[in-house]
This record gives C-alpha cells, structure tokens and sequence, in this order.
C-alpha cells in the first residue's frame, strides 16, 4: 500500500471489506484439518445457452460444452434461476451477479453487499489474504463489492498477483507504511472528533467510524501476517504469447489453484469480463463481444463457441487439479465449492434469465443436473450457500427461501 493522505483513506477505506468481526490470526499450519474455500466465476457474456444446458434433463452428455469436463459427478448444472429485476440491466448486470441488486443500469443504483464478501467475514481471518478479486483486464470493478455497495477493485496482472501472493516481502518498507497507515488512522480520529464537536452530519461521522473500525482491523492483521513467510512455490504462470486471452485465463486460475493450495485465502472471485478488442484462440479470431451478439448467425456462433470451449477447456483443467490435489479426508475440490456462473443468460439479447450455473465440489451430494420447476432467484442459492457454511442468515438479496439446491 503507498502513502495516503487521509482523504485518500477514506476513499480506499471504502473499499475495503466489513470489518473482520472475529479477528481469530494463526497461522494456516495449525489447522487440523483442510479447511472450507469458495471460488466464484463469472463469465460475464454468458454461454450459448443450447450448447451449455444438456439438451435431455439429466443426461450431461447431450451438452456439447459440459459432456467431457472430467468431474461430473462432483458437479451440479441449474437449470431456470435469474436474478429479480434485471429486464433492462444491459452489461451492467454484472454489477449484481453476486449481490441480486435489482436495476444496476439506474443512475441511482447503490449496490449492496456481494455474497462472496459475506463469506470472506466470516472464513477470511485465518488467511494472509481474507479474500482476492481478479479479472482479466484492468476496469477498476468486477464480482465483489463491500458491505456499503462500493466496488472493490480486482487484480489483473498475473505477474504481480503472485509476487503478492508468494513473493519476497520488504519488511522494513512494510512496517514503514503499516506505521504511516496508523498515524492516518489517528488523523482520521481526530478529524472525526473535530466533526462532531462542530454539529457534523451524523451519516458522514458514522461513515467515520466504519472506515476507521475496518482500517483498524485490516492494519492488525497485516501486522500480524507480517512475522509469518510467505508460502515457496515455482512459478508455474505460462508466458505463452501465442494466445494472450487463453494464456490469461489460464494462469487466473492457475493462481486461483496455488492461493487455495497454500491456504493463502479461502474466498476468491474471477470475473472473465472482456468487452473491448479482438481475441484469438485455436480456430477464432473476433470480437467477444461483438460475437456474442451473434443474431443466430451461423458464422458467428462458431467462432464465438470455440471462445466458449476454450474456457470451459481451462475450467475442465482447473476443477481436475483441484481433485488431484489430496488432503485429509478428501481432495482440495472436496473441499472447495467452486461456483460457475454468469450475468447473462442469453448475452445476445441482454437477458438476465434462466443464467448458466454450476456448482462443482463442496463435498455436497452432487445431482449433475437440476431443473428447476419454474423460475427461482438465484439468491435463493447464495443465500444456501450461506447456510453450508455455517453462516445463519435469514435472507440474502432477493432470496425468498433455501430450497434443498445443495444436498450434503
């Protein structure tokens, strides 16, 4: 973190997530057994809805993107959820894909807390990192969004999210700015003590007084993670330039694998948002976004299903090493729920319903595919998602009830 000034603080203290409200620090090693992690994808121009749900309920094999991925009985396809609200929410419905906010296009739109940042309160503080956010490219917003609607800021660069991760720590300019950081802090107080000996606005000294309660406990536990070595791991990251959009994903989730493999964090987020520019991948080159407006166009839904496919090559990888990786008691994909999703359920027409879903591992009884009886918010999964990990909540979004979706 570089030097801030405390209005700089207070812009990036709303960035941050609710306050860990349990800051129980030790370290990773002392756990007795694997711990629970979350992953949650989003793959925000959707997939083509006919070559993504198996065409006979039940059957996987009649679905030309999901018959070969390798751990289909550890896997559930849902099939009618949508989120609430959405009819005219254009590409800005990521905004909601893990809060259910309804209308995110509205000028006025304030979003609310991202399902993801709910779990990180209540597993993050164990981890050096009590979650991580990454996107393909660098727009500044992707899945996750704090307690205030305000968007946390993903990582992008592969290279410098696993020096972050794994790399050599500068102790001495660490302490450094945890020290600067601290002495914001106690600006902040006194600015905020000035406020309220002057009448201020009550909403601005409570705003106060949460940034000041979450900067706190995120300086605690950097301080604390600082007397702990990173993790030696090689680097394992391709630098192969031959198909830069595949070779990103790729190593995304590479990085996904070696943070939970290493118990650096137990909740991460990938958005695979890319709406500007021309892609190349085996047997494609186009727009992502101009083919995903494909009008039914014969020439334009092959180039974009061999974009589809390539994904769904490296989350096939992906969910396979997590299985091959063995803990006690299972694998890391045992241990590990790994949510596959979109914004979008037809992105030709911007429409937010029936939304491509899967949830891989988890250790739940898994029923490979799951049609619903009618059309059901997709909260209704956060908010079970929620209750399997020990999270009592009453509703989450535009939930209306848990349901049974995830049988364990």
């Amino acid at each position: 973190m570089k030097h801030h000034t405390r209005r700089d603080f207070l812009k990036f203290g709303a960035a941050l997530p609710l306050a860990l409200q349990a800051l129980n620090l030790r370290a990773a090693t002392t756990a007795k057994s694997p711990p629970r992690r979350v992953i949650f994808i989003c793959n925000s121009l959707g997939w083509y809805e006919p070559n993504f749900f198996p065409a006979k309920p039940g059957e996987i094999d009649t679905s030309p993107y999901l018959k070969d991925l390798a751990v289909r009985e550890k896997m559930t396809v849902y099939q009618n959820l949508f989120h609430p609200g959405m009819d005219t929410s254009n590409h800005d419905s990521e905004k909601s894909f893990l809060t259910g906010a309804p209308s995110p296009e509205s000028t006025t739109f304030v979003n609310t807390i991202s399902v993801d940042q709910v779990l990180a309160r209540e597993m993050g503080g164990d981890t050096r990192f009590p979650y991580l956010s990454f996107s393909i490219y660098d727009r500044g917003w992707g899945c996750s969004w704090n307690d205030r609607g305000v968007a946390i800021p993903p990582m992008h660069d592969e290279r410098q999210i696993f020096d972050k991760l794994f790399g050599e720590e500068d102790l001495r300019a660490k302490r450094r700015q945890i020290e600067h950081d601290q002495h914001v802090v106690q600006c902040l107080y006194r600015d905020m003590a000035q406020l309220k000996a002057q009448g201020g606005d009550a909403a601005k000294i409570d705003s106060y007084r949460t940034v000041i309660t979450e900067l706190e406990a995120q300086l605690k536990h950097e301080a604390f993670w600082l007397k702990a070595k990173k993790p030696e791991v090689p680097n394992t990251l391709s630098n192969d330039p031959t198909y830069a959009f595949s070779t990103k994903i790729r190593n995304l989730f590479e990085l996904s694998k070696l943070a939970f493999q290493t118990d650096s964090t137990r909740v991460i987020t990938v958005s695979l948002d890319w709406i500007y520019g021309a892609i190349t991948v085996p047997g494609a080159t186009g727009g992502w976004h101009t083919l995903s407006h494909h009008g039914g166009k014969k020439d334009a839904l092959s180039k974009l299903s061999k974009i589809e496919m390539e994904i769904m090559k490296h989350l096939n990888t992906f969910l396979s090493e997590l299985d091959s990786i063995q803990e006690k008691g299972g694998s890391l994909l045992d241990h590990t729920t790994v949510v596959i999703g979109s914004n979008f359920g037809d992105a030709s027409n911007h429409t937010c319903n029936n939304l491509p879903t899967i949830i891989a591992g988890g250790n739940y009884d898994h029923q490979m595919h799951t049609v619903l009886d009618k059309p059901t918010p997709l909260c209704n999964l956060w908010l079970e998602l929620l209750h399997t990990h020990n999270i009592d909540a009453g509703q989450f979004g535009s939930s209306q009830q848990a349901m049974g979706l995830l049988k364990g």
